[in-house]
């Protein structure tokens, strides 16, 4: 899940849809502990010339202008990908609390706060003085402006650029401005680069991309469908789609027989190679008879922060090893 916006799936899709999960190439524990290593000084330093870049006005695509009169020291984020992304920069320690799906790194303040269901008195009880989140859930924005807290919402991206975009923002938010675009060099570069070493297709490779176990997919128009498209993969379900998120039945699936089977649903719901070769009429698949069924970590496969080289890197591998 992890692209399709939440307020339009069920929870256990939310979990798991767009992407992106997208999980090791970035280091961000090496982040943190450049953070520690540095030089007292030195740190001193950045810290006031951070402080100085502010005033920020600070403009989502598509959203309202959020204004930041000092850089923020007591960060609440409400979305996984953000949470990662702020850590990513360089910002982990101005995080005072992030919420209950924000798994990674491991050493982020985790709380009981939900970004699905955000209760405002408890978000307000971490006395922030800025909120990250996806999706303005219960008039987040409006609830949390009465009691003067800035909320910059940051939703699931559509496309890459969207991604780097979101890295630039969270760096002018926090005062890291210069950490935020060399991470986007990185992933750029990260990606471009598994994309370009990956030995093209002798051949048409359909794909089926599976959100859950009843079926759910995701088609080209989504954010995971782009980063498929960047290997010239066909996507099953878009023939019979009627939504960007739609759910196949097993006939279509079986009769698309698809060459490569992502499960974005190992971690949650215990799909593996070996369930999807038990199911009806699934054992004559390509993808199953031809070792082409890859688990995706639940995560990278739904979250589009810094992790998406993870992902792009997975399907990479999966597609070389297509004969």
């Amino acid at each position: 899940m992890r692209s399709l916006p939440i307020s339009r799936r069920p929870r256990r899709l939310a979990a798991l849809v767009p992407l992106f999960a997208v999980v090791g190439a970035f280091a961000l524990g090496g982040c943190a502990n450049r953070e520690k290593d540095a030089d007292p000084a030195a740190s001193t330093s950045t810290a006031d010339s951070a402080a100085a870049s502010f005033p920020v006005v600070l403009t989502p695509p598509g959203g309202k202008p959020v204004t930041l009169d000092k850089r923020p020291e007591r960060i609440v984020s409400l979305t996984p990908s953000s949470t990662e992304s702020l850590f990513a920069i360089g910002a982990g320690k101005q995080v005072v609390a992030v919420d209950d799906q924000s798994n990674f790194p491991a050493d982020a303040p985790h709380s009981t706060l939900s970004g699905f269901k955000p209760n405002v008195e408890a978000i307000a009880g971490k006395n922030p003085d800025l909120v990250v989140a996806a999706n303005d859930t219960d008039q987040l924005v409006a609830n949390l402006a009465k009691v003067k807290i800035p909320v910059l919402l940051l939703p699931a991206a559509a496309k890459l650029d969207d991604v780097y975009a979101q890295f630039g923002l969270l760096g002018k938010a926090t005062g890291h401005v210069r950490e935020a675009d060399e991470l986007t060099v990185k992933t750029r570069d990260g990606i471009d680069k598994a994309v370009k070493d990956t030995r093209k297709p002798a051949r048409e490779l359909r794909y089926y991309h599976e959100l859950d176990p009843t079926l759910y997919t995701a088609t080209s128009k989504t954010f995971i469908g782009q980063v498929y498209a960047l290997f010239g993969l066909t996507n099953i379900a878009d023939k019979a789609a009627t939504s960007d998120y739609p759910q196949l039945s097993a006939e279509q699936v079986v009769n698309a027989n698809p060459d490569l089977i992502f499960l974005a649903d190992g971690t949650c719901c215990g799909q593996s190679a070996a369930t999807v070769a038990a199911r009806p009429g699934f054992a004559s698949l390509n993808a199953v008879r031809n070792g082409g069924v890859v688990v995706l970590g639940d995560d990278i496969a739904s979250r589009w922060g810094p992790r998406v080289v993870d992902l792009v890197q997975a399907v990479a591998s999966a597609v070389a090893k297509v004969k």
